[in-house]
């Protein structure tokens, strides 16, 4: 199913337009059996108006589930899947996808002074890093812990950017909560070294997002 995945979401508009076309046709052929069965006066003409009818309103529940589907994946279980947005390399063509990749100025050298400021919007419990810490050198595999734990728990999900940029980027997601444990993993092999900027995003279940909890980090060259 993972590999599905990217077709729902690359072409998301393009399905809800078929769907919605697909819709509007139904309904009408609906209104037409609809029409038909309440003129028919005899049993042959009442059965085959009723069948329409049946026919047309369950193509419609069928259309409507599928739009729900289609919603669901690329809502909620496309951002839980790495492979879905995959973290780019500096061999890409970064601007030939600007939605799942990072912008050039993450994928190439960044500056080597230190980071400045301290962590943002952090709500101790709720929504916070505790590892890595503001300002940490990082390389490797790097675990991140803390807490994605708010009323009404919808989701959280990891973003990265560039020291400065607002070019978000999701990493991972999740759908539990979690209260001062691992939150996931971060694979910062596939980043050019440089200054960036972490942040845990926790959504509750109306859709609503509370303030991110925002940490700057440096990316050290993988070790050998």
């Amino acid at each position: 199913m993972t590999e599905y995945l990217p077709f729902f979401k690359n072409y998301e508009v393009l399905i809800y337009l078929l769907l919605g076309i697909v819709a509007v046709w139904q309904a009408r052929k609906f209104t037409l059996a609809l029409d038909e069965l309440r003129a028919a006066a005899f049993g042959l003409e009442i059965e085959s108006a009723r069948n329409r009818v049946i026919w047309s309103a369950s193509m419609l529940i069928l259309i409507f589930l599928l739009a729900v589907a289609e919603f669901s994946l690329v809502t909620f279980v496309a951002p839980a899947i790495p492979e879905v947005n995959p973290l780019p390399t500096a061999t890409l063509d970064l601007l030939a996808t600007p939605t799942t990749t990072l912008p050039p100025s993450v994928a190439t050298a960044l500056p080597q002074s230190q980071p400045e400021g301290g962590q943002t919007s952090c709500i101790p419990g709720q929504v916070e890093i505790t590892s890595p810490q503001d300002n940490e050198t990082v390389r490797d595999v790097v675990e991140i812990t803390g807490s994605a734990n708010t009323p009404n728990f919808g989701f959280y999900k990891f973003e990265i950017a560039a020291a400065g940029s607002e070019n978000w980027l999701t990493i991972q997601a999740g759908d539990t909560p979690v209260q001062d444990d691992v939150l996931g993993y971060w694979d910062t092999t596939l980043m050019a070294a440089g200054d960036y900027t972490l942040r845990l995003v926790v959504t509750d279940n109306q859709g609503e997002s509370a303030p991110p909890c925002i940490i700057r980090v440096r990316v050290e060259a993988p070790s050998e």
